[in-house]
């Protein structure tokens, strides 16, 4: 097989296994080829990229006890990022290694790259002191600056999350250590990384005493890290890198431009809604002073209110009824005249819809709206959704977040 040189490395796959029963390494490395085989299409099948140089020898470390073996796999991979957390995914769902059931789970993905970015600059700051005659001072400033500010990378929590100053109310958190390492050049200090695509607990942590702005790169990736990371914290604003960059990669002035250009959780779900819809979706959307309202204009149901014909009192209505149910785990029914119908638990709510007939106007839940509720809903004729969240934004029901 062939190797992949040490230099292209950018990122290296760290996964525990667990195993009821004896296996030896090839085991181990048979399944992930094997078991990995055809899930992300032939631009990502791990022999091929193997082949090519973009995935390096992979190393499996085990032991055994008594009837277990557990152990680590490394992946070297030259891919970029989201292809990168692609094949990381990929291998979780690896279920038997040999005859054995197996447990494989993602530790972490580390951008191996860091070392070596630390190891230039230093080398570098002697290399410019021994140009006799020709050294710049003001470019030995800089780069005395550069590298202070990057040594203040510290590490948080059990998960050794790298990051800057938490000291601040407003907070960032960026996917990985050389994004917050970008950002501590740029003199950006409230900075903490994720360590990957996977919510670290560390940071669902801080979501809930923080002002968080989720930062991420301009790929579908980061599309997804949004969508993860949305549904399982507490998020104030979102800023997305410009298309096709990512954060590690962008310059001081750019990183500052696109902070000025973040979004609250209400208007990125609405503009990722408008692009859906300049995509071919049928409808005609408008936009509301509500924030983060999606509007449609629809022909069912002519028996029940138009959405068109709501109004900002309905909607403060609405919000007064989201903040009264905060915190109960329930969902509420409400009819056209915004009366509330019923309170039910949100877990039941798709078996109550089905059952409800076509009276429920709309309902108002305590968390986040899944691709389930969001169906039953528009099976149901539900026109509107209130919720903190929302998995998907392809849906003909008008959504609301306060």
């Amino acid at each position: 097989m062939a190797k992949i040189s040490p230099v292209s490395i950018k990122y290296m796959i760290y996964a525990n296994f667990r195993v009821e029963g004896a296996l030896e390494k090839p085991d181990v490395i048979g399944a992930i080829f094997g078991q990995t085989e055809g899930l992300l299409g032939s631009d990502l099948e791990m022999r091929e990229l193997q082949k090519e140089g973009k995935i390096g020898r992979i190393e499996v470390e085990l032991e055994r006890k008594d009837k277990i073996t557990s152990g680590v796999i490394k992946v070297p991979t030259a891919l970029d990022q989201s292809e990168t957390t692609l094949i990381a995914a990929a291998i979780e769902t690896i279920e038997k290694i040999g005859p054995c059931d197996a447990q494989i789970e993602v530790e972490r993905i580390e951008d191996v790259r860091g070392s070596k970015r630390d190891y230039i600059i230093e080398r570098a700051k002697k290399l410019m002191v021994e140009i006799s005659g020709q050294t710049d001072s003001r470019e030995i400033s800089k780069t005395i600056k550069d590298s202070a500010r990057t040594s203040d990378v510290k590490e948080y929590g059990e998960e050794k999350l790298p990051y800057g100053d938490l000291s601040e109310q407003e907070l960032i958190v960026v996917e990985g250590r050389a994004d917050v390492l970008n950002l501590l050049r740029a003199g950006i200090k409230n900075v903490i990384a994720m360590n990957g695509t996977k919510l670290p607990e560390g940071v669902k942590k801080l979501s809930q005493e923080k002002d968080i702005t989720l930062f991420v790169d301009g790929d579908r990736g980061g599309k997804l890290i949004i969508q993860n990371v949305l549904d399982n914290a507490r998020i104030k604003y979102v800023v997305v890198a410009p298309d096709g960059k990512e954060v590690e990669e962008l310059q001081g002035k750019e990183i500052l431009m696109t902070l000025r250009r973040k979004m609250s959780v209400g208007e990125y779900l609405n503009s990722s809604r408008e692009s859906s819809s300049r995509l071919g979706q049928t409808g005609e959307y408008s936009s509301r002073a509500s924030g983060s309202a999606f509007s449609q204009k629809s022909s069912k149901e002519p028996e029940m209110k138009e959405e068109s014909d709501i109004n900002d009192e309905s909607i403060e209505k609405l919000k007064k009824i989201f903040n009264k149910n905060k915190g109960t785990g329930k969902a509420i029914l409400i009819d056209d005249s915004f009366e509330e119908i019923k309170s039910v638990s949100v877990k039941s709510l798709s078996g109550t819809l089905k059952k409800s007939g076509r009276k429920t106007f709309a309902i108002v839940i305590d968390g986040t709206a899944n691709n389930m509720i969001i169906s039953d809903a528009e099976e149901t004729g539900i026109k509107i959704i209130v919720a903190k969240n929302f998995t998907t934004t392809d849906t003909k029901i008008k959504l609301l977040s306060f």
